[in-house]
């Protein structure tokens, strides 16, 4: 079979055209490899086919590659040289004859020389068969250190990998940042911080919308923290009555006896649905803030001032969310990919 390679330029002085083939070895051992050249030197507007083969050069000898062929030009673009470069082998002992390779230029054929090509079979010593020897036996390779760096890595990023991954998941599930803000604010008397609840609670009015529960259960929660910071004692985990009680302990009567019928109001309000008037919710109110008033602790001018108090800035905004669903992808599928190495790597060494 016969292809083309086509290559023109210009006008050239007609010269011979040359057909040199050539193999590399004479002679091989069965299943070696030899390489036959095929040259082709044409003036440089001539057409010429090279010869193509499909599997064998001859019965017996064997293409395994055909290189692409290459072209070299001479004389300044008049001349060109083409070179292909067939890799053969054989399989069974003998002496071959390669025919001349034909070439055709301008639908001339041009031939070259013929080639040989002798193929050894292994020799056998028949008269010692107690020479021979079966397969040998596996060898296992030598352990080596910087084999398994790849699979001590992965193994090393997995207790992080994993421990990260869980922290990340846990700030989705509890929708806690990564990175808290933390902003630093003075620490303020208690009876500041009642006063301001106080204010609030008067501009809110709930009691004139008709939630007697709320209004009383948030004005004795006020006067229980305060209390409990002024006087020391933990008044939010008590009674009305044993409040009472610690207070007579620390104040007068008269000052505890207005707070006292607060306290039951309220306690009515919250279990036994009582409706109190409007004056009465107002006195309270007032009540309220006359005991503050009267049992706040007036500052020492001459005392260190209190410490900062801390307080954490929690901020989740949605780009801090995809960022963290991408972290958590990324990383699991970092682990994955970790653990399907290492098995894979004990897998062959254990094999």
């Amino acid at each position: 079979m016969i292809g083309v390679i086509t290559i023109c330029f210009g006008e050239a002085k007609a010269q011979s055209v040359t057909v040199d083939a050539s193999i590399d070895s004479l002679q091989i051992l069965i299943g070696d490899h030899a390489k036959v050249k095929l040259q082709v030197s044409v003036d440089a507007d001539k057409r010429a086919f090279l010869p193509i083969y499909k599997d064998t050069l001859v019965r017996g000898i064997e293409i395994i590659e055909v290189a692409k062929p290459d072209t070299q030009l001479l004389n300044a673009g008049k001349r060109m040289v083409l070179t292909q470069e067939y890799t053969v082998t054989s399989f069974d002992s003998a002496l071959y004859y390669i025919p001349p390779m034909e070439v055709k230029v301008d639908g001339k054929s041009y031939h070259s020389k013929a080639l040989a090509l002798k193929v050894f079979s292994i020799p056998v010593d028949t008269l010692n068969p107690d020479q021979f020897f079966g397969q040998k036996p596996i060898v296992e390779p030598p352990f080596v250190w910087s084999d398994w760096y790849e699979a001590m890595a992965c193994t090393l990023f997995l207790i992080p990998g994993v421990l990260v991954l869980i922290y990340l998941i846990s700030c989705i599930r509890n929708n806690k940042p990564i990175i808290r803000k933390i902003k630093v604010e003075p620490k303020l008397p208690p009876h500041v911080v009642a006063m301001k609840e106080m204010e609030r609670i008067k501009s809110e009015k709930s009691w004139q919308r008709g939630d007697q529960k709320g209004y009383y259960t948030e004005l004795t929660d006020v006067l229980r923290t305060y209390i409990k910071q002024r006087f020391g004692f933990n008044a939010t985990e008590m009674t009305s009555s044993e409040i009472m009680e610690h207070l007579l302990e620390c104040k007068d009567k008269e000052a505890v006896k207005e707070l006292k019928e607060l306290f039951i109001t309220a306690d009515l309000v919250k279990f036994a649905k009582h409706n109190p008037m409007m004056n009465e919710n107002d006195a309270n109110l007032v009540s309220a803030i006359a005991f503050i008033d009267e049992t706040k602790e007036e500052p020492d001018p001459n005392a260190k001032p209190e410490p900062t108090e801390i307080t954490i800035v929690e901020k989740r905004s949605l780009l801090s969310k995809v960022m963290l669903g991408v972290g958590i992808a990324v990383i699991s599928i970092l682990i994955i990919w970790a653990i399907i190495y290492v098995g894979g790597e004990l897998k062959n060494y254990f094999a």
